[in-house]
């Protein structure tokens, strides 16, 4: 039978993660991989989660197995309100982040609408965009606030001149996937001042947020505009990626129109996980792992960009951040990471060309690196190994 026939247009749009691929391919813990976007396993406090999960069925019993609300169970959306210091109308969750970013696309973009982002930007937000057959306009960034915000209103200026519907601006803040910068407050301001002028939306991702090593956390682009910006949280990064859980914090009438879009994706988000990160949040569980999480990723980026420094040919740049799971690489003009890859593993290192980040296919000399996932006994192996690949051809 020829299926090709009856795929929907929509499909035409996909395209795969080279992320998700590798690990098809190959065995994270057989190789020296920087590749994914994978938390530390030894973050995982499962003593904490089996005895939080067997409080949780002798709390609620069947209830924590039954469907509950779409909006999300109320006693995470009460936990999530105090945390966050937001009403709980103001709070839809979502089964992950992920979800966050497709369901908000679903709701406000039309094939052809236009959505501004920086350059480079989440790959699993590339995905989630095209696959509904937007416009997506990459924003290179700027240290400069006046010439980053200039940069902006061209891009928006060159869309409307088009004809073209702008519908939001998708920015990663903090820690951003995948350069590990962070936006500075008066960065921030310009968006908001540019969402405002163009009549359009901010779509804030903040799933690092909570990841910060070093110096002071600026302030969400929400606090700043509540009514034009959809903020989006996970418990993956913070808590564990298994339980599938995030959030939305925006304006009620918009999370109305996603609430009722998300019936139609899976009714409502898991709800026995739902009840056991309620519990971890109001049993202060959350924040005591998360502390011994920050030390550990801390330890972590601080010897990766020491080894960077010890093995990296002349050439090579990278990025240091001051929080999450990411740094990123630039290499000399005309280098190919994509081309490289190969090379690479099969010397038994992964990374991620950081043209994949890239909405124009620019990029190619650069790629992403993660510190979270590699063992702190196997880092400098698969550095070393990496630097001396790229000693040879470069």
């Amino acid at each position: 039978m020829d299926y090709g026939t009856l795929y929907s247009e929509d499909t035409g749009s996909f395209f795969r993660s080279p992320v998700r691929d590798i690990f098809k391919k190959v065995d994270l813990n057989a190789i020296h991989s920087f590749a994914g976007g994978y938390p530390s396993a030894e973050t995982f406090p499962l003593e904490d989660f089996r005895k939080t999960m067997s409080g949780v069925i002798s709390k609620f019993g069947a209830k924590a197995f039954q469907y509950g609300a779409t909006q999300g169970v109320p006693e995470l959306r009460d936990a999530l309100s105090v945390r966050y210091g937001v009403p709980v109308e103001s709070i839809q969750v979502t089964s992950s982040s992920q979800q966050g970013i497709d369901v908000c696309t679903r709701v406000l973009v039309d094939p052809g609408d236009v959505i501004l982002t920086s350059d480079p930007s989440y790959l699993g937000a590339l995905q989630s965009f095209r696959s509904y057959r937007a416009d997506v306009r990459g924003v290179p960034f700027d240290s400069d606030a006046e010439k980053f915000g200039a940069a902006y209103c061209e891009a928006a200026e060159k869309a409307l001149s088009e004809g073209k519907k702008i519908k939001f601006i998708y920015a990663i803040p903090d820690f951003q996937n995948p350069s590990g910068e962070t936006l500075p407050l008066e960065h921030r301001k310009k968006l908001v001042s540019i969402a405002a002028g163009y009549g359009c939306l901010i779509v804030e991702d903040a799933p690092y947020r909570e990841l910060r090593y070093e110096g002071e956390p600026v302030p969400t682009i929400y606090s700043l505009a509540p009514d034009i910006t959809l903020h989006l949280g996970s418990f993956s990064k913070i808590m564990a990626p298994g339980f599938r859980l995030g959030w939305i914090l925006g304006n009620p009438e918009l999370l109305d129109k996603i609430y009722v879009c998300k019936q139609s994706l899976d009714l409502c988000p898991p709800v026995f996980d739902q009840y056991v990160a309620a519990e971890f949040l109001a049993g202060g569980m959350l924040d005591r792992n998360l502390a011994g999480s920050i030390a550990l990723y801390r330890k972590k980026r601080d010897m990766m960009l020491s080894l960077l420094e010890k093995y990296m040919p002349e050439g090579v740049g990278w990025t240091h951040p001051q929080g999450g799971l990411f740094l990123f690489l630039t290499l000399p003009e005309g280098f190919d990471s994509v081309a490289f890859y190969d090379v690479a593993l099969d010397a038994g290192v992964a990374y991620v060309a950081g043209s994949f980040f890239h909405t124009g296919g620019g990029g190619k000399n650069t790629m992403r690196m993660n510190f979270s996932f590699i063992a702190e006994d196997r880092m400098e192996k698969g550095i070393a190994i990496l630097a001396d690949l790229l000693k040879r051809c470069l």
